[in-house]
């Protein structure tokens, strides 16, 4: 009876690797679509969980920071084969576009990236693209008039003190405010979600988790290690971001463009490349790290930017049910959602816009690939590919 568990699980691993795989190479179209794709595929096709557990499980991924859609993928692979389960449908739903990625880092290392039109043009879609993330996630996330002050708050300070340790302490604080202020909240949710984890193995996730955003900025400080560095920029990226893949731009271009990691040329090339392929958006890092460091350097940003959505998804689900009822924990994470929105604005302004937005012209290009986004719904890829053209046209007026 053992052996034969033992194959099924085998079995069951090898079948979520081979789904996941599938879905890797063929997601294209961000988190909302990522969502669409695991519901069909493992919600109508293969029955894997009912309707109900998969929204509860989409909600909690919404309101944990980190890649939504990956941590849905996660929580489909533990819920089917456990840990295990959950890394293996992670790995079969990145790895295709981290290795696209690193391939085009390595190849582009060879090649002389100047301050084109092209590249120009990027910029602007950049502004765009990530103005469009951050209002979704400044509406959702600071709807009333004191996580907007908490959010302003975190901008003021973050705009004027650039380091890590402000970041992490700007959180902190407003973590502290939100719990003092909306210890009272109550919202109704009679929902519930089961898990097979141990809360001790979740208390293990949460504390590793916590422990690296803290310590991490501290080692960085305190060495003169490059892959520290590294490694703290993509974690503290990767554990402050809520929304999805773009909303990570502005935290990444502030950690390595100007303290001259890479250039902005390169950062924003490799941007236009990681629309092109399929899957998360963050495995934008995975370029980063191979422009960097090589593909070692691909591999580490990777892991460093993966591992906060893969210890707070393995840290909150047995205590979910419970958390999410506490008023005190719900007005503590309340704050910190709301300064990770003035985080988010502050990165916005320095160094995208500043760098982007020179002349009236460009303000005006920035508008019309707004709309195109917002209004008329055209997909990533097309804004793109529209900014590329058209810094183009731009450079020969």
């Amino acid at each position: 009876m053992k052996q034969n568990h033992k194959k099924s699980d085998f079995k069951s691993l090898l079948e979520i690797l081979l789904v996941s795989t599938r879905l890797g190479l063929t997601s294209f179209g961000g988190p909302v679509a990522h969502l669409g794709y695991f519901h069909n595929e493992y919600i109508q096709r293969r029955k894997w969980m009912d309707e109900k557990s998969y929204a509860e499980l989409v909600a909690l991924c919404q309101f944990l920071p980190g890649p939504a859609s990956s941590q849905v993928g996660i929580g489909i692979g533990v819920m089917r084969a456990g840990v295990l389960g959950g890394i293996v449908s992670f790995l079969g739903f990145t790895l295709p576009s981290v290795i696209a990625l690193i391939i085009f880092a390595l190849i582009l290392q060879g090649l002389n990236i100047g301050d084109t039109g092209w590249i120009h043009g990027l910029k602007i879609v950049a502004v765009a693209v990530v103005a469009h993330a951050i209002l979704g996630m400044a509406q959702k996330l600071t709807p009333d008039l004191k996580r907007k002050a908490l959010a302003l708050f975190a901008l003021v300070v973050t705009l004027l003190w650039q380091t890590a340790l402000t970041q992490v302490g700007a959180i902190v604080i407003s973590a502290i405010i939100g719990f003092i202020l909306y210890k009272q909240h109550t919202e109704s949710d009679d929902s519930r979600i089961h898990f097979p984890i141990s809360r001790g193995f979740a208390v293990i996730c949460l504390s590793l988790f916590f422990g690296l955003l803290i310590l991490l900025p501290i080692l960085r400080e305190v060495t003169s290690l490059s892959w520290i560095a590294m490694f703290d920029s993509f974690y503290r990226s990767g554990s402050l971001v809520f929304g999805g893949g773009h909303v990570v731009l502005p935290l990444l271009e502030r950690e390595f463009v100007p303290t001259g990691w890479l250039s902005e040329e390169a950062f924003l090339a490799g941007y236009g490349a990681a629309q092109a392929v399929p899957g998360p958006l963050f495995t934008f890092a995975a370029y980063l790290g191979a422009v960097m460091d090589g593909w070692q350097g691909g591999l580490l940003a990777t892991i460093a930017i993966f591992l906060p959505a893969f210890l707070l998804i393995l840290g909150t689900l047995p205590f979910w049910d419970s958390l999410r009822r506490k008023p005190k924990i719900k007005g503590a994470l309340m704050g910190m959602n709301a300064a990770v929105v003035g985080i988010l604005i502050s990165a916005f302004y320095q160094p995208i816009w500043t760098s982007s937005i020179l002349a009236p012209i460009d303000f005006a290009f920035a508008a019309i690939l707004f709309s195109m986004l917002v209004y008329w719904k055209l997909p990533p890829w097309i804004i793109v590919v529209t900014g590329a053209i058209g810094g183009s046209l731009m450079s020969l007026i």
